[in-house]
């Protein structure tokens, strides 16, 4: 309680903030002035030479290696699985000396294999390091450009998953990334921070929200951070629970939403109707891997942070054929050879003993020198079931565009291909799209959103020529939270459970289109709002 006060009272408060607008323009300026490419050299040679003696490293030659290229022409690309099965199945979870020295504390779960089953991404202590500098670079940048904005004043609220922590046989512990951050929490840092951990530690999500939302209304909330679709959830519970119509009435003090996991496009309109426009939305690009970028709001882009212990190389695009790389020797770039505009898979070195690790996610430079992306989609989130090559970044910009000319806002979506059993008769994609306030009309709706496609992409454009090759697409309208009840129902963990945004196959999307109409869950526009 001493602590708590020391540290929590107004005068500790303002002093907290004047520190942290003074880190955040030293470590603005320290990044402005970085050799980016030195840096990612020296940040490699440093990893390598830790990891020399582990089996990994004597299987590649780790003792030999003083450059990027001999690193890259001795260490080819590999998915989790390759890793899964040549270094980790056979010891884990006692992992030490196998990719990386030293005795891993925790592994953080997270699904997408393409097996369906559950990865587990070893966390090193120098990883726990690297994600709280990846963390205080957010809020240095942040704060360069808004200083006014008093963080400290208030309550930083973590919009976590679920904090149950399993542990292994041999002491290590396995979970949730946010369960991993909120226990590596500084004593310090707690009385800026929420929620504490008996609201955390609530393992119903739909119980835990309704809690959180009952504590969070009566304190000054300053930040934000979490994934779009669960802060609606939240606000839902926040606006029942005060009776208020806006969030922002709840929160005036509310200064930064931090968001990620998720494009945010589709709720970019309806955040700032209900925050107001002093908030500042400020995008976050981390993974269980490792933090991969920030954004620089003087760009209003993601920025790569070079000196996290995480060396990146980016694969183009055109060395994968079906979200599948052609070979483990595909073209590698690294920050100083990336080109703007080409559409590139993130693949990882870093401090926790991956070495070339394919992330599964697409990025595109808008600049190199900083080096300045956006997130683009996943490499297995494609359509081209009919040869129209689609790319998750396209189908959010047309969902956006509209919504935004139909009156409606749009938050979770799921597509795919819908094949025609008349063989003389063309195939379409099938959109699920669950509204936050819906079109007025279906249909203009449906109109725009093919006519974006057809302005976004050459491709679908021409397959969509006179109806010969692939219909106008379909929109059915899914009900409130119902994708949240389907990933309940499918076992998926909230909030941390994402829904599928793209299937090149029609398999899932019509087992999704079932349950929900199974259940219920697709109705009329104007049903909606019910």
């Amino acid at each position: 309680m001493l602590l708590d006060f020391l540290t929590g009272n107004p005068l500790a408060r303002r002093l907290a903030d004047a520190a942290l607008i003074r880190y955040a323009h030293r470590r603005t300026a320290a990044l402005d002035r970085a050799d980016v490419p030195e840096v990612q050299r020296k940040t490699l040679l440093s990893v390598v030479q830790r990891a020399r003696e582990t089996k990994f490293g004597r299987d590649h030659g780790f003792s030999r290696i003083t450059t990027v290229d001999q690193f890259q022409a001795a260490v080819p690309v590999r998915t989790y699985e390759d890793f899964w099965q040549g270094y980790w199945q056979a010891s884990f979870p006692s992992l030490k000396g196998t990719t990386w020295p030293d005795f891993i504390p925790y592994y953080a779960l997270s699904s997408g294999t393409t097996t369906g089953t559950t990865k587990y991404i070893p966390i090193s202590k120098e990883m726990l390091a690297s994600n709280r500098k990846a963390a205080f670079t957010t809020v240095a940048l942040f704060g360069h450009a808004a200083p006014e904005a008093r963080l400290s004043s208030g309550r930083i609220f973590f919009l976590g998953g679920n904090t149950e922590l399993r542990r292994e046989t041999n002491g290590s512990r396995s979970g949730d990334l946010s369960a991993i951050a909120s226990i590596e929490i500084s004593r310090l840092s707690r009385p800026y921070t929420f929620p504490p951990r008996e609201l955390s530690g609530i393992a119903d999500w739909n119980v835990k929200v309704r809690r959180l939302a009952e504590a969070a209304a009566r304190l000054p909330i300053t930040s934000l951070s979490g994934v779009p679709a669960w802060m609606q959830v939240l606000f839902h519970h926040l606006k029942e629970v005060t009776g208020k119509t806006r969030v922002a009435d709840i929160w005036p003090r509310l200064r930064l939403l931090i968001h990620g996991g998720t494009k945010f496009d589709p709720f970019r309109e309806s955040f700032r109707q209900e925050l107001g426009p002093n908030v500042r939305f400020v995008e976050v690009y981390p993974c269980s891997e490792g933090f991969v970028a920030t954004e620089d709001p003087r760009y209003d882009l993601l920025r790569v942070v070079p000196a996290h212990g995480i060396f990146f190389e980016f694969v183009p695009m055109d060395e994968f054929e079906n979200g599948r790389l052609k070979s483990n020797r595909p073209v590698r770039h690294t920050l100083a050879t990336v080109e703007t505009g080409q559409q590139y898979a993130v693949v990882v070195t870093t401090c926790a003993g991956l070495w070339s690790y394919q992330v599964g996610d697409t990025i595109a430079f808008e600049k190199r020198d900083p080096p300045l992306i956006r997130f683009t989609g996943r490499t297995k989130y494609y359509l081209s079931a009919f040869g129209e090559h689609l790319i998750s970044e396209e189908v959010t910009k047309a969902i956006t565009e509209a919504a935004r000319q139909s009156g409606a806002t749009a938050s979770e979506f799921h597509v795919g291909p819908v094949f025609s059993a008349d063989p003389k008769k063309p195939g379409h994609h099938r959109y699920l799209v669950e509204f936050h306030e819906p079109p007025r009309d279906l249909g203009q709706f449906t109109d725009r959103l093919d006519a974006a496609l057809r302005r976004l992409n050459e491709d679908y454009d021409a397959h969509r020529q006179g109806d010969l090759s692939m219909l106008r697409p379909e929109v059915l309208v899914v009900k409130p939270e119902a994708f949240m009840r389907w990933m309940v129902a499918h076992g998926r963990k909230l909030p941390q459970g994402k829904v599928p945004e793209m299937d090149n196959t029609g398999e899932q999307t019509k087992a999704i289109t079932a349950w929900l109409r199974d259940h219920g869950e697709v109705g009329e526009v104007g049903e909606v709002a019910t």
